[in-house]
């Protein structure tokens, strides 16, 4: 059983809460939790009969704690993951990792003088659909690729950004392509692979906040193809589409939905009798099931705990989505394209104002 602790108990905290307090997990439990708004650790803690604190030190002292999901902002995640790895608690970091490169180097270089793992969470990965393209593409059923897109045309409003000051500040969270969007480029970069230059536009369009609110960019693969990135918080009246697409010489998949959780196309040059049961079963994820990515991602957590497994999405993995979403930054300060690998001179993200 691995027991876990949640540090932070803001917005995203009641997903983690729920799969973890409600015994939707097989081999975990959820323990303890900690905010420094106790009201909110109350709320959480006498929800699930767990133990509530407001102090990270004492949630870490705790020798009933295997892991920790660290939820905090993501500008504090370097410093409470950190503390974390020292306290000898396995580290779960809510996206993204960190928000400047070195911190993030400096997380993966704490767990690993503790000897525990670094997971960094990246649900969508677990999708039905798309595993599914995943697999077509590890088959080769794409040929070579072309194009990637990415799409998310999501509506927050200024009373999302009012929830708490840390929201839509430079040191503390950063915009839409940090936050909202980091799972999209995150997929983008896992089926397309390594990037070798961006170029990025970003606009604060509809909201008061210090960071972008709408961004567009487009991406140069080592492979030779090529990628768009488009990104708001600006759709109004609210949300429209989460989506990945996927064209190569030999098919083409769209995953849509709110969080690309719905095969839209799946077209193939060559097809496979297993196609049609792709589409029948496993075009969008099980309705039946609470939280689907982020519940087959703890499984996959505790999975690789058990038994010593490789994460599919460790430290190393969100270090180098971090490393494209800070060029994009980059790309729009200097108004000129970044390459990859780069050291960042201009980016904003990270550095409080």
């Amino acid at each position: 059983m691995i027991r876990f602790g949640l540090l932070g108990c803001g917005r995203i905290a009641k997903r983690h809460s729920d799969l973890l307090g409600g015994n939707h997990i097989v081999g975990a439990k959820l323990v303890a939790v900690c905010d420094s708004d106790r009201a909110r650790a109350d709320a959480i803690a006498s929800k699930f009969a767990v133990a509530a604190h407001d102090d990270i030190d004492e949630l870490l002292a705790r020798d009933d704690i295997d892991a920790v999901a660290v939820l905090t902002p993501s500008g504090l995640h370097p410093q409470h993951a950190i503390a974390c790895a020292r306290a000898g608690k396995h580290v779960v970091v809510e996206k993204p990792m960190a928000l400047r490169l070195q911190d993030a180097d400096d997380m993966i270089r704490a767990c690993d003088e503790a000897g525990v793992k670094l997971f960094v969470v990246k649900q969508n990965r677990f999708n039905v659909p798309i595993v599914k393209a995943r697999e077509a593409l590890d088959a080769g059923r794409f040929g070579k690729l072309v194009l990637g897109t990415v799409r998310v045309r999501w509506c927050r409003d200024q009373s999302y950004y009012d929830q708490d000051s840390w929201r839509g500040t430079w040191g503390y969270d950063g915009g839409v392509l940090t936050n909202q969007a980091s799972h999209h480029i995150d997929m983008l970069e896992w089926f397309f692979g390594d990037v070798v230059s961006v170029h990025a536009r970003s606009t604060t369009a509809l909201v008061k906040i210090e960071t972008e609110d709408t961004a567009v960019a487009t991406l140069k693969f080592r492979s030779g193809a090529l990628g768009i990135i488009e990104a708001t918080t600006a759709t109004r009246p609210a949300d429209l589409e989460g989506s990945l697409s996927i064209l190569g010489e030999k098919g083409t998949v769209e995953v849509g939905g709110f969080a690309m959780n719905h095969i839209r196309h799946w077209l193939f040059v060559d097809p496979l009798p297993s196609d049609k049961e792709v589409i029948e079963k496993f075009s969008v994820n099980p309705p039946n099931v609470y939280g689907f990515g982020h519940q087959a991602y703890y499984q996959h957590v505790v999975d690789c705990l058990a038994d010593r497994g490789a994460a599919l999405v460790d430290g190393l993995q969100g270090r180098k989505s971090l490393e494209l979403i800070s060029a994009l930054y980059e790309s729009i300060e200097t108004g000129q394209e970044v390459s990859l690998h780069f050291v960042p001179r201009r980016s904003r993200l990270g550095v409080a104002s």
